[in-house]
């Protein structure tokens, strides 16, 4: 054979090597989803939701959950489909819309001339992983703007069990979800009280 061809065969060879060596899995994009189901919409007072703040090692793209007392992985190739903050505020607006029977809904931040009757407000003080189950931790306010009282506040605790095994990026969304569903349904008995004892007359 040409010693020419051969070395030529050569660096094609080696430069095939080379690329499949360079190609990078593809990314796998995740989102929240809301775990509420629809029911019959019913005229209820307006209600906003927002705005929300997370803690600044979750505004990242990718997905963040601990390797220890005082570690954090961060995935390279599992990211986020949106904005973390975003994604909460969107799943827990569709969840307490579909608990409360309403689309009387508004998002963070909404006009001075349609300011809602109830509102919302959420700091997410930790979402993470402990050992086999995944943490939410979240202090809210329900507020009644008109005449600038908070309803009610509380600092929430919640746990969701992960699938048994390590950790798996894929599965931090689904277990997220249902934090957030917790979270709601906690949120939304608030509301309900708020409005029962405003329809009562108690202040």
């Amino acid at each position: 054979m040409n010693p020419f061809r051969i070395r030529s065969l050569a660096c094609l060879g080696l430069a095939l090597s080379l690329a499949a060596c360079g190609t990078s899995p593809p990314n796998q994009y995740y989102r929240l989803t809301p775990k509420a189901q629809p029911g019959t919409v019913a005229e209820k007072p307006a209600l906003g939701v927002g705005p929300v703040n997370i803690p600044d090692y979750l505004r990242r793209s990718g997905l963040v959950y601990s390797g220890g007392e005082n570690q954090l992985f961060i995935t390279e190739q599992q990211r986020w489909a949106e904005p973390l903050d975003e994604g909460i505020e969107r799943v827990v607006a569709i969840n307490l819309a579909r608990l409360l029977n309403t689309d009387n809904l508004r998002l963070f931040p909404w006009q001075l001339d349609d300011i809602p009757e109830y509102t919302i407000e959420l700091v997410v003080l930790e979402l993470d992983t402990d050992g086999a189950e995944a943490v939410l931790v979240a202090d809210w306010v329900i507020k009644r703007p008109a005449d600038s009282t908070s309803v009610s506040r509380r600092i929430s605790r919640l746990r969701h069990a992960l699938p048994p095994g390590p950790i798996q990026p894929a599965d931090l969304a689904p277990a997220y979800s249902a934090l957030f569903y917790q979270l709601s349904q906690e949120i939304a008995a608030a509301v309900t009280a708020a409005e029962q004892e405003q329809g009562a007359g108690i202040p």
